[in-house]
């Protein structure tokens, strides 16, 4: 393990192949807008859904989403949820509040003295320069910030007892001010919780009903910040989670579902779901972090590569992930906005990074004249000209419709019509604005787009050591295809993967998830005074508590248990920490040390080119992560090939050709083994795959697109 730095009811159902196995597992991703569903039976084969999310309601959108599901599969709702073994349940509820600024009114209790942790955040900037721009305001108000009477020691020792009669005047004072939730992150917590477990009693005593958080629960780190934005964000979450999570619970166990229901976190697995409604900061950005997971399982079925970058292009966002040496990469600095100027979730997380670029971003053109993509969306409402709601600014599913490589009555499998016209126009005046042609203006708008995706890439590859053209690229999302090969000509990859199931690829991965779970502990050592007792100590605690967590999950849901140990180590008086692996159960001795240290010196070139042998290395934090092996869906076709058909032809702006006379098939009409010479179209119901001149795309056994270059 490395560190890395709304609508209406309503189905869409997606060819998938009929089954009516016993065995069956259900996946799904609950969008700002579409609800995915994935189901596999014991053969492997999928049947994909989609529906609208109903946000006041998630169940509604979710059961809608399985009703499409069980009729493809010539079922009800209650057959194919009696007959389900596994549920796995992921959403971006959690991250969609944060972002929209719809969590509870949160209160923070703090040491007094120190009231501005979530102000001053950790002091960066990524434009220290712009004094144009306001500072940005903390997770809490400050207003809502409580200094609260107590002190406890670094070594553990109580400097300034709790003043308990001041804190219960405080708390009182907060329920008349109808806070909702409440965050406690008191110094030193780590070394003693005394005073937090004190004011978490009081807490339940005066407040009862208002959920809290404690910081050394939560995240028991030393780093101030990153313990109390953890402690924050989990409380603020946790009246919005506590309430929709017991609602697909009780929705599903009424329509039937007795199997075992699990949800998906940022660690790129799944934990029970108690877990996540105890804890709900675990399923931030919970659904990005399947991804990788989908990624790797295709990569490695089909061209067995263990080095792979994946895309997820949705309607807002476009997001990028690696795996490396078959094993997903994790980071420290899971950053809810603008590093620095967002929230920090002080978690390991999967490393996804995201940009404001998918197929609802907005074109414009700047003040100087230039013409801008992203990072405002669309949304789903209005949304893009083109989907007849009111829309009027141009957006890149407009473009991609103007250049043809959109089908205006095949839309998400025929469930949405298009507006051509409506595109053309507000394209049109983009056109005028730049005076340049209609679609020399529409390819513009892709144009700029892909670069902001290729800039996203090489951040998470080229500027940390990793060669894109050694990779393979694996691309999800509704708006994968359509512009995948320009990304993958300009960074070298030879290699393109579209999985058949590309438009629900976080669903998709949780198919093929584990359990995952991580613990965390402060200590402080170095390389130089290496405390072999006291790290052995926490190594025991760290494996004495997943031992426990393995031992309440319900009998027969994992198998194999993989346990891991790392270790966060910087240079002496550096910043940043890089997370190290350990190589066994702890650091026993020497020559142990001494690999451990070898490995740190490694990573730091590798990522920043610079490496110091002899320098003293500085140990704070030790992690183990518990991964509990889940018994995997074969992967099958996931649809059933038809009778090759005579492809359509249809006009369409290329690159270097112009407009040009192009065939378009319907991914049905491809049958494994047959190849696609690009120029073509082919169209799915998820995703479009737009295959330029120069370009093959094979269809694979499995259903998956196999794209090369020459």
């Amino acid at each position: 393990m490395s560190d890395r730095r709304d609508g209406e009811e309503g189905s869409i159902a997606l060819p998938g192949a009929v089954s009516h196995g016993t065995d069956t597992r259900i996946t799904c991703d609950i969008g700002g807008t579409f609800t995915d569903v994935v189901v596999t039976d014991a053969a492997g084969r999928l049947t994909v859904a989609k529906s609208l999310t109903q946000p006041s309601h998630l169940f509604g959108g979710l059961k809608a989403a399985l009703e499409g599901a069980a009729g493809q599969r010539e079922e009800t709702l209650a057959e194919l949820l009696g007959g389900t073994s596994l549920f796995i349940f992921s959403t971006t509820q959690a991250t969609n509040a944060i972002l929209e600024g719809t969590t509870a009114r949160t209160a923070y209790l703090c040491t007094e003295g120190f009231p501005d942790i979530l102000v001053r955040r950790e002091g960066g900037s990524l434009r220290p320069y712009d004094y144009s721009r306001p500072f940005p305001e903390p997770y809490v108000p400050r207003r809502y910030t409580i200094e609260v009477t107590e002190r406890i020691g670094a070594a553990g020792e109580v400097v300034v007892p709790l003043d308990r009669d001041r804190a219960r005047g405080q708390l009182e004072e907060l329920r008349a001010r109808g806070i909702e939730a409440i965050a406690v992150c008191l110094l030193w917590a780590t070394a003693n919780p005394a005073h937090e477990l004190a004011l978490g009693e009081l807490i339940e005593e005066l407040l009862p009903g208002v959920p809290h958080s404690l910081s050394h629960q939560v995240n028991p780190i030393v780093r101030e910040y990153r313990r109390g934005s953890s402690a924050a964000i989990d409380a603020s979450l946790k009246p919005l989670m506590q309430k929709h999570l017991p609602e697909i619970s009780s929705g599903l166990e009424a329509e039937g579902f007795a199997g075992e229901l699990l949800a998906a976190t940022s660690a790129g697995g799944v934990v029970p779901m108690a877990e996540l409604v105890a804890a709900p900061l675990l399923s931030v950005r919970s659904g990005p972090s399947l991804a990788p997971v989908a990624a790797r399982t295709v990569a490695a079925a089909e061209t067995g590569s263990q080095e792979v970058i994946v895309c997820d292009t949705g309607g807002t966002s476009f997001e990028v992930g690696l795996v490396r040496k078959g094993d997903l990469v994790f980071t420290n600095e899971t950053w809810l906005g603008e590093p620095f100027a967002g929230h920090l979730t002080g978690l390991s997380s999967v490393d996804v990074r995201s940009i404001g670029a998918g197929g609802g971003s907005l074109a414009w053109v700047d003040a100087g004249g230039l013409l801008r993509v992203g990072p405002e969306s669309a949304g789903a409402d209005p949304g893009p000209a083109c989907y007849g709601r009111g829309g009027t600014r141009p957006t890149v599913t407009d473009a991609a419709l103007t250049l043809g490589y959109l089908d205006a009555d095949f839309f998400l499998g025929g469930a949405m019509k298009l507006d051509a016209a409506a595109a053309e126009a507000v394209v049109g005046e983009l056109a005028a604005t730049l005076e340049i042609e209609l679609k020399e203006a529409a390819l513009a708008v892709l144009l700029v787009a892909n670069e902001r995706m290729i800039a996203a890439i090489e951040e998470l590859t080229v500027n940390e050591g990793v060669d894109p053209r050694e990779s393979t690229l694996v691309a999800g999302g509704g708006a994968a295809g359509l512009t995948i090969l320009a990304i993958a000509r300009e960074l070298g990859c030879s290699r393109v993967l579209v999985p058949g199931a590309a438009g629900v690829l976080a669903a998709f991965g949780g198919q093929h998830s584990d359990i995952v779970r991580e613990v965390g502990a402060p200590l402080a050592t170095s390389s130089e005074r290496f405390d072999f007792g006291a790290v052995a100590t926490t190594v025991a605690d760290l494996r004495e508590r997943m031992v426990a967590f393995e031992a309440e999950l319900p009998p027969g849901l994992g198998g194999e248990v993989e346990r891991r140990y790392s270790v966060e180590a910087r240079y002496a008086h550096q910043v940043w920490d890089l997370t190290i692996p350990l190589a066994g159960e702890g650091v026993e001795d020497e020559r142990a040390l001494a690999d451990l240290v070898e490995s740190f010196h490694d990573d730091h070139e590798r990522i920043f080119a610079v490496r110091e042998p002899g320098q003293k290395i500085e140990m704070s934090q030790w992690k183990g992560r518990v991964v509990v092996k889940t018994a995997k869906p074969a992967l099958a076709p996931r649809r059933e090939t038809s009778e090759a058909g005579q492809a359509a032809r249809r006009v369409a702006y290329m690159p270097e050709l112009g407009e040009v006379e192009i065939p378009v098939y319907q991914g049905a009409q491809l049958r494994p083994g047959e190849v696609a010479v690009g120029p073509v179209l082919v169209i799915e119901p998820e995703t479009t795959i737009v295959v330029y001149p120069g370009w093959t795309a094979h269809v694979t056994e499995l259903g998956n697109y196999r794209l090369e270059l020459g």
